[in-house]
């Protein structure tokens, strides 16, 4: 019989779980990188089976869906998650973080402003997270005869922000660990939530008179960014931890397995609840209100001891998946180019966390924070995604490690000025075309969205009639405009030979 290696045999202490990691966006040498590609897709797992997406599945049905239309969305979206394992294959030869191996493409002072775009991103889904755990947490203060005040909102946030610190603070093999050990008993949890569920979901349930293919397509839109499009920009601040020579094919199958797979059951399992834990008359207006939650605190279905462990169980969640939004903005933070530590950097963004998710939780409601958060991370995530990708295609899959920690005129990543001016041309572009077909919750001119205009202009107070094609226009159009202007200036190809010199070959 063989021996199993422990893969963290004589790692550095800083290295191992539950010590702090000193690694930032500098380079991982191959004696340092532990992981395996199911280690990577255990971490996205315990990530996926989630609180967050069964909401996300809730709140689809919310914009009027039948079970069956939000079934289709759900499966189609997370097909992004293919996405999330081909922005993962930069990590294993780089060495470093997505913003590290970003600045062959944008150069080191180009890629700041998309590395900015990024940093604003993870805030926004920490605040999220944020909030949910608030009001899991009133859901339990309620059980217990606790009278909701703005005051225990505020005293909430604060003992959360505390706590979803740990984490990100001792860094990327803690979290690993930890999420992985997550997945049984959250796995269990939904299960059991699935048993109570049983006799009373009603998939049959109709579609609003009002649902078109046009909302569809926003739907669509809605569930590309929060499953597989919204982590991509994610990726290789994880898997830089595993081997050079790491399997392309296992890299994308297992981030794939872990990621989309228990995705898709939690979603559907939301969509599930959704079609019975409330009167058909109020569902929308709970699921899409200030506090999702509040769909367990006035049923009969569930019993309430149950809701009382299943809230303990999502708070503990919730701090799970921050922990890789905190992580991840921690890093983006020093590809900015501020001279902190990982760890400090994990600190700054819990105090700024703290402020914003003061403010959302005291004045916002969840649903309106979610659909305006995800309009925003359409129209630059989704033509990075396609830049990012194209350059690497063009690299023909390689880097120079060496020099992407470089930042300054000595690197072959240099260009003009510290930018390359082809993948900030594209950026723009792709931004604009993202926007041009955006069905936006918030009220901006025809002329800005001509696309989503010219498929219906009647404004219903929860967007236009129109269609949404933002994800498809920003990936299409930019990945296009950079191969287009890249190929024409030539920078590409000229990095390109440099890095073939470098690396003898």
């Amino acid at each position: 019989m063989t021996a199993t290696v422990d893969p963290t045999q004589g790692l550095p202490e800083e290295d191992l779980a539950f010590h702090v990691e000193q690694r930032g966006i500098d380079f991982i040498p191959e004696n340092e990188r532990w992981a395996k590609p199911r280690d990577i897709a255990g971490m996205w797992a315990g990530a996926s089976l989630n609180i967050e997406y069964f909401v996300y599945g809730a709140v689809l049905m919310g914009f009027g869906f039948s079970f069956w239309q939000a079934l289709s969305l759900i499966v189609i979206g997370n097909l992004s998650w293919f996405l999330v394992g081909l922005c993962s294959l930069q990590g294993p030869e780089t060495g470093t973080t997505v913003f590290g191996s970003n600045r062959a493409g944008f150069g080191p002072n180009g890629s700041r402003m998309v590395a900015f775009f990024n940093w604003i991103t993870q805030l926004g889904f920490e605040v999220e997270g944020l909030i949910l755990i608030v009001g899991a947490s009133l859901i339990l203060f309620n059980k217990a005869g606790v009278h909701t005040s703005s005051g225990l909102k505020v005293i909430l946030v604060i003992v959360a922000v505390g706590i979803q610190m740990l984490m990100p603070y001792l860094g990327h093999a803690t979290m690993v660990k930890v999420l992985k050990a997550l997945i049984i008993p959250f796995g269990i949890i939904f299960i059991v939530l699935l048993a109570f569920s049983a006799g009373h979901a009603d998939p049959g349930i109709k579609a609003q008179p009002w649902v078109t293919w046009q909302l569809w397509t926003a739907g669509l839109a809605f569930t590309i960014t929060l499953s597989g499009l919204g982590w991509t920009e994610c990726g290789n601040d994880y898997s830089r931890y595993l081997d050079s020579g790491a399997p392309k094919g296992k890299v994308v199958g297992w981030l794939f397995l872990g990621g989309a797979v228990p995705e898709m059951v939690v979603m559907t399992l939301g969509a599930l609840v959704y079609t019975f834990l409330t009167k058909p008359s109020d569902a929308a207006a709970i699921w899409n209100g200030s506090n999702p939650f509040e769909a367990f605190q006035n049923q009969s279905t569930i019993p309430s001891w149950f809701v009382v462990i299943f809230m303990l169980f999502v708070i503990v969640q919730l701090f799970g998946i921050n922990s890789l939004d905190l992580y991840s903005s921690g890093v983006t933070l020093q590809a900015l180019g501020l001279k902190l530590k990982r760890y400090q950097a994990v600190v700054l963004d819990s105090i700024i966390c703290l402020f914003i998710t003061i403010y959302a939780v005291l004045n916002s409601s969840f649903s309106v924070y979610l659909k305006d958060f995800v309009d925003l991370l359409i129209i630059w995530i989704a033509p990075w995604c396609a830049i990012y990708l194209v350059d690497w295609i063009m690299r023909k899959y390689r880097y120079v490690p060496s020099e992407l920690q470089k930042t300054d005129k000595t690197s072959i990543y240099w260009a003009n000025g510290g930018i390359n001016w082809s993948a900030v041309a594209a950026q723009l572009i792709g931004m604009v075309a993202a926007l041009s077909a955006l069905n936006t919750t918030f009220r901006i001119p025809d002329w800005m969205h001509p696309i989503t205009a010219s498929t219906g202009n009647e404004w219903t107070g929860a967007g236009l009639t129109g269609a949404d094609f933002s994800v498809f226009m920003g990936l299409i159009v930019g990945g296009l405009a950079y191969l287009i202007i890249a190929s024409a200036t030539g920078t590409v190809k000229k990095q390109r030979a440099k890095q073939d010199a470098l690396l003898g070959s």
